[in-house]
Formats: structure tokens, sequence, C-alpha cells
């Protein structure tokens, strides 16, 4: 797969270090990250990212307004909702709100990329 230029938005550090680990991983640039949904649209318009991982639960903006805001303005943008078990619904949520796929927490390598694979193709 061709380097994506990659923007995490997740309120945990923790989570948010894990994720740019996996992603450079797997030989992707992560072009920045933030913590809150609120911050998303104006981070996406300064790194105009080929890949968003967005975290559902957050405590200014969730990741699903967050998306529908991003998507507002960039039609074409690749989001891929992060969130924990038992978000069901939220999940239903994002993805009628234009999220292009999600990924349950813990996430893996393997997983992660496979939701990759499948949004930008």
């Amino acid at each position: 797969m061709t380097p994506l230029n990659v923007m995490i938005v997740d309120d945990s550090l923790l989570a948010t270090r894990k994720m740019e680990a996996m992603l450079e991983a797997m030989g992707h640039h992560i072009v920045g990250t933030v913590a809150t949904g609120t911050a998303a649209l104006q981070a996406y318009r300064n790194f105009n990212p080929d890949l968003v991982t967005m975290d559902i639960t957050m405590p200014d903006m969730d990741g699903i307004e967050a998306t529908r805001t991003i998507l507002a303005e960039f039609k074409d943008a690749n989001i891929v909702m992060v969130t924990s078990h038992g978000q069901e619904e939220m999940v239903r949520e994002a993805l009628k709100a234009g999220a292009k796929g999600y990924v349950l927490k813990p996430v893996n390598a393997a997983k992660l990329a496979d939701h990759i694979s499948r949004v930008i193709g």
C-alpha cells in the first residue's frame, strides 16, 4: 500500500501514541494529531490528510459530530472511527454521518491495516 498522510483525532495521549506507532510501522506518515473534535476541522484544513482516525468519545465534541463537520466541507474525506466495544449505536451513527469504517479498541495492527485498505482501496 502506498504510504498515506494520516491525522489522528483522540483525546487519549496513550491511544494516540499507540496509533502513531502502528501507522508508522505500516509505513504511513502522521501529519498531525489533535485531542478534540472541535480541533479536528481546523487540523484537517491544515494537514489535508489522506486518512483520519477519529475517536468517538471525546469531551468537547464527539467524533460523530466532528466527522459531520469535516465531511460538510471536505466531501472526499476518508474517516475511520476508532471506538470501544459496546458502542454499536454510536458506530451506526458515525457511518450514517459519513465515516468510511470503524476499528474497535483495543486496536491491533492487522485489523487497522485491513480497515485502511478497505477504505483507501
